[in-house]
């Protein structure tokens, strides 16, 4: 009997313990607040609401991110409803450039695309993209450092991107590709979507943007390159001067300079203010040809004449 007692006695407030902390974890979820934002709870702290003010001044950027949720609520609102989707690679490139040639080509352009539209913003580079396949390895996979992805993957990362943008209510999504084996996925993509939703919002692929024969014609044009000039490498001035205008160590600018290999195609960059001015033009060559673009792109409610 004694020891009966002491297991009753014990079990007891055991018990009713429990029976607290359940009906404690029933109290504690809330049905959702209509306006949260921001991955709280509005009613636990204002900056959770979605028309808080935003407390900080706009940063001077156009890549969503490196921008708050507000900063793109904020943005949006005062009409930057275009957003563009950019897709790079992960492949060889020559003795002198880094892997992430494209992406670094993206970096610069994607930027002044969007501020010279002045109602985009651009969405995270997508890096990996179709280089070839795996087993047997074929394409660029055949080279150490290349990843790639198959183009199901690809085109799946892209609709599941195109329909974030949607549901944020983007008016416009562009789709721009800076490697050849982006295109065909980029186009089944916008096609498929934009005749799925009726042009809202336009989703449209721009093909102009991928033009590096008319960048080396321009080039041509300015003095800086002459045509049929070729070191046989991956590589040329128009993508060697456009990683440079981004970040001139994507190109090992200054260990080439120090050994005497800073040229590309029989174009000379050891000279860093000539680089530079040359590498601003690309960018805004570049910009200019695909703002057009997209302003027609959208203009024909992403349907290609």
């Amino acid at each position: 009997m004694i020891t009966r007692r002491i297991v009753i006695a014990v079990s007891v407030p055991f018990l009713l313990l429990s029976m607290l902390a359940s009906a404690q974890s029933r109290g504690d979820r809330r049905a959702p607040d209509e306006r949260s934002r921001g991955g709280g709870d509005c009613r636990d702290s204002a900056y959770n609401c979605i028309d808080t003010p935003n407390p900080l001044p706009a940063p001077d950027t156009v890549w969503l991110e490196e921008m708050t949720w507000m900063d793109v609520r904020d943005a949006m609102k005062a009409g930057k409803t275009t957003a563009i989707i950019s897709t790079g690679g992960i492949e060889p490139n020559g003795p002198w450039l880094a892997l992430g040639k494209h992406n670094y080509v993206l970096k610069s352009n994607c930027d002044a695309i969007a501020r010279k539209l002045g109602n985009a913003l651009c969405a995270p580079i997508i890096s990996l993209v179709p280089e070839g396949g795996i087993e047997p390895k074929t394409g660029h996979m055949i080279t150490v450092g290349t990843l790639t992805v198959r183009e199901a993957t690809f085109e799946a990362v892209l609709t599941d991107t195109v329909s974030s943008l949607k549901a944020h209510g983007f008016r416009n999504i562009i789709l721009i590709g800076d490697s050849g084996g982006n295109q065909a996925g980029q186009k089944a993509v916008a096609r498929k979507l934009n005749a799925e939703w009726k042009g809202s919002p336009v989703v449209a692929h721009i093909p102009e943007y991928y033009d590096y024969a008319g960048v080396l014609r321009y080039l041509v044009e300015v003095g800086v390159y002459k045509p049929n000039v070729s070191d046989h490498i991956h590589d040329d001035p128009a993508i060697s001067l456009n990683m440079f205008n981004t970040d001139p160590n994507t190109i090992r600018w200054e260990q080439r300079v120090k050994l005497g290999k800073a040229t590309i195609d029989g174009v000379d960059i050891a000279d860093k203010a000539m680089a530079t001015a040359i590498a601003k033009k690309i960018v805004e060559f570049r910009a200019t040809k695909t703002v057009e673009a997209i302003r027609k792109a959208i203009a024909n409610k992403g349907k290609r004449q």
